[in-house]
């Protein structure tokens, strides 16, 4: 017989490794659509019966700067964000920087459904919308049975 005897406090102190561990490490992603923190802009993808939708949370952008492309099912957001400032002003030391610039890149694996010829995008209010028709063969309909 075995004298290891495992008490409900070993698994909370291997629950409390796991959560040290991934906060030093920044944490793995639990699927391959998972995305780091902090990663810009932020993103929400949902669907109709006529189209996909998708919101990307990007304000203090220039319309112009930016480039939505759909490629083989992959739909790329692609631009540019500046600062009012790149370096702060003289006498200010900066302990946090939380706003992201720079250019950035964030591709959405589109369903099979969506139809690539009937995309649609708009920069309203600091959210760049973007709608993905559905093909017309994936769209719901009725049969009569004869």
């Amino acid at each position: 017989m075995s004298d290891a005897f495992i008490t409900p406090d070993l698994f909370s102190e291997l629950d409390r490794l796991q959560r040290q561990m991934s906060s030093l490490f920044g944490g793995f992603p639990t699927s391959l659509r998972s995305t780091r923190a902090g990663t810009f802009p932020q993103i929400n993808v949902g669907s109709t019966e006529e189209s996909v939708e998708i919101v990307a949370f990007a304000p203090g952008l220039d319309v112009s700067k930016l480039d939505v492309s759909v490629d083989k099912g992959l739909l790329t957001i692609a631009g540019e964000r500046a600062t009012g400032y790149q370096n702060p002003p003289d006498g200010v030391r900066q302990y946090a920087q939380e706003r992201f610039n720079g250019s950035f890149r964030r591709v959405i694996e589109l369903p099979q459904q969506a139809d690539p010829d009937k995309v649609q995008a708009k920069y309203i209010d600091g959210c760049l919308l973007i709608s993905v028709g559905k093909r017309e063969t994936s769209k719901p309909r009725s049969i009569t049975v004869q």
